[in-house]
């Protein structure tokens, strides 16, 4: 993470553990591969961390190079965000922001997607609005440190991330953000 910057630009410290992320297409994150918008397009079938059983985690996927690497105006774009998992089955979590799948403008070169966990003090009441995934005025200038200070949150135990730019199919996701 250090090599690509995600520390400092997103996190402090690189979490320890890594999330393994692989997406209906088949695609497996690999800290750091090249994906395409169409590969990420869908929600990830299988997320998998190194997790305790009776702990609750929350995790995020976020683009800190909104619009553009060099000019991340809108870092943080939160692209997902589930609270209070049990161990590691996201899917029984509460979803504070539906997944929206990469989305990079074109021309603006790559961006990185980074996929962070942080085991949760308890059971978290969270006051931020809930976003469905045609919200997309609500989820630019994020930040996960801040959302880790505001919960207590810690450092985040895992991590991982891929980079995509523009494809054809980035024009669907844009025009699905209608609110």
């Amino acid at each position: 993470m250090k090599g690509h910057a995600i520390v400092p630009d997103v996190v402090d410290v690189a979490p320890a553990g890594t999330i393994d992320v692989e997406y209906d297409s088949g695609t497996i994150v690999k800290e750091g591969n090249e994906l395409t918008p169409t590969e990420v397009q869908k929600k990830p079938v299988r997320v998998k961390w190194p997790s305790e059983k009776d702990a609750h985690y929350a995790l995020m996927l976020i683009d800190p190079d909104a619009p553009k690497r060099t000019k991340p105006t809108a870092r943080e774009w939160q692209h997902w965000l589930v609270v209070n998992i049990p161990g590691d089955d996201f899917k029984r979590g509460d979803i504070l922001s539906q997944y929206v799948g990469s989305a990079p403008p074109k021309g603006s070169g790559l961006h990185r997607y980074v996929f962070l966990a942080y085991k949760q003090p308890g059971t978290l009441i969270c006051d931020e609005s809930k976003l469905t995934n045609r919200s997309g005025k609500r989820r630019a200038h994020f930040c996960a440190k801040k959302f880790a200070e505001k919960y207590n949150l810690g450092k985040p135990v895992a991590g991982n991330w891929f980079e995509a730019q523009w494809d054809d199919s980035v024009p669907m996701i844009h025009a699905q953000l209608t609110d």
